[in-house]
């Protein structure tokens, strides 16, 4: 098969799609992180190239993801606003050319795709998310509940369950719940603020990428 993997820097699905002996290349407008082919560019301009077998992309979440909510908003906001934060009207815009972004993803003429997102505008504005998946399904000590939007693929089938510390939240309540290494007792990221940390969030999942290699790269 003949794969394009889109907003990929770190090389992750690319390389398990090598491993299986396709053809797999990466594209994003960063440089990547590991050796192999690349093209640093325009995820479109890639698509023309065409002949592709399969279309697996990770658009940037920023606008997409239900989190930060508030500054949609006209305000007054509840918080300090970061200098480098959109909000209102322009938070709203960049909402809208993120979603347009998607739905040319959505309309590529590629027979087979898989979108990967976390809960948001994807689901409320286009249309639902075909599975939703776990790091702790397919090997990771990890929480990160995420979407497959899926055009010509099946579902992803968990291959490996990682269980959960049990904790009790709230304290005190009597009730048990799982936790994984990457969340506090309470269930927030416990991942520490950084420069970088929007890429280490960015990375998909080793276990995730294997999947998708061995299950759909035979279908």
């Amino acid at each position: 098969m003949n794969v394009l993997v889109g907003c990929e820097y770190s090389g992750a699905v690319r390389d398990a799609f090598a491993r299986k002996g396709h053809f797999a290349m990466s594209c994003d407008l960063l440089p990547t992180e590991s050796p192999g082919p690349h093209f640093q560019g325009d995820i479109f301009d890639a698509i023309e190239l065409g002949g592709w077998d399969l279309l697996i992309t990770h658009p940037d979440c920023t606008y997409l993801t239900s989190s930060a909510e508030w500054a949609y908003g006209d305000g007054p906001y509840h918080q300090r606003v970061k200098p480098d934060t959109l909000v209102g009207a322009a938070r709203r815009q960049a909402r809208e050319d993120a979603l347009e972004f998607v739905r040319r993803l959505f309309a590529a003429p590629i027979k087979r795709k898989c979108l990967e997102n976390p809960r948001g505008a994807i689901g409320s504005k286009i249309r639902k998310a075909s599975q939703w998946i776990q790091p702790y399904e397919y090997g990771h000590d990890a929480s990160k509940i995420t979407g497959l939007w899926l055009d010509g693929l099946p579902p992803l089938i968990p291959t490996k369950r990682i269980n959960g510390r049990m904790v009790e939240w709230p304290a005190g309540s009597g009730r048990f719940v799982e936790r994984w290494a990457n969340q506090t007792d309470s269930g927030q990221n416990n991942l520490t603020p950084g420069n970088d940390r929007w890429k280490d969030r960015a990375r998909t999942y080793a276990g995730w990428a294997a999947a998708m290699a061995e299950q759909w790269g035979c279908y």
